[in-house]
């Protein structure tokens, strides 16, 4: 029996955060519309003609925008995304922001100015990167190799994220708050990657190389320019240590300290994903 007739949008449904939000909303009893090009209705960022159809009925939205804020043409996206949401009649916006990322920042202003209620998640690097994204296959082979040196990242466990996302989609208190969030330490990607071996038991080694380097191995790798750009800056722009400071969010949005990259590194160990056999 659902525990409420609103029905909550969440945009990304398939992703890190999107997947686990949802799971939580409809564990919980609520009404739940995924957003995603497979949903029905299905919804794609790059055809505006789905959005008419997913905003429909919808009380609030968790957005999450792909690939990220920062690529040109997202500002222009989310504004009108926000503006289509206000004339749907939605009352609530719950936005996955990226921290250090002033393009994520434009696009937090526009969701504070639309009139509608919201939340702001500005997030740093997931740990979830290393077990569910493109960090994975190389620590599996044994060597992570990125264009990042002795610079720390309080990476952010995405199980923190959906708890907050919950709790400002569905519960008072978190009307018009900017949440910055980070994990509870800062540890350089040579560290993460070690706590990763240490716990699996296994040798995996991490390898700083120059930046025109990796985008001659991405290239090499026929992946598309705009994406090596979109990684390069996320690297070399968001990663030059303005980052490094632990941030309060989760601790205001949930009353309890965030969850620790090694509480993460056992949990995820758990599960085999890291797991070779041979």
């Amino acid at each position: 029996m659902n525990t409420t007739q609103q029905t909550y949008l969440i945009l990304g449904a398939t992703g890190k955060t999107g997947r686990r939000i949802a799971e939580r909303l409809t564990q919980s009893g609520h009404t739940v519309r995924l957003g995603s090009r497979s949903a029905n209705p299905s919804f794609d960022w790059e055809d505006r003609s789905t959005w008419d159809g997913a905003l429909d009925g919808v009380h609030a939205v968790y957005i999450s925008f792909q690939p990220d804020l920062a690529v040109p043409g997202a500002l222009e996206i989310i504004q009108a995304f926000t503006e289509r949401a206000v004339q749907s009649g939605v009352s609530k916006l719950v936005l996955l922001s990226g921290r250090g990322e002033a393009e994520a920042e434009k696009a937090e202003r526009v969701v504070q100015t639309s009139g509608l209620d919201w939340t702001i998640l500005r997030a740093s690097w997931f740990c979830q990167n290393f077990s569910e994204a493109h960090f994975l296959e190389p620590i599996l082979q044994g060597e992570l190799v990125l264009p990042v040196g002795n610079i720390a990242e309080p990476f952010i466990d995405v199980e923190d994220i959906a708890d907050i996302a919950f709790a400002a989609l569905t519960q008072p208190g978190h009307s018009r708050q900017l949440y910055e969030l980070t994990g509870p330490r800062a540890l350089t990607f040579a560290e993460a990657v070690n706590e990763i071996a240490r716990v699996t038991r296994r040798n995996i080694s991490f390898v700083a190389v120059p930046p025109d380097a990796y985008r001659d191995a991405l290239t090499q790798e026929q992946l598309p320019a705009g994406l090596i750009d979109l990684v390069l800056y996320l690297f070399t722009t968001v990663l030059d240590g303005r980052n490094t400071a632990v941030a309060d969010g989760v601790q205001r949005a949930l009353g309890r300290p965030a969850r620790d990259f090694t509480d993460y590194v056992r949990r995820t160990a758990a599960t085999g994903i890291w797991s070779v056999e041979g």
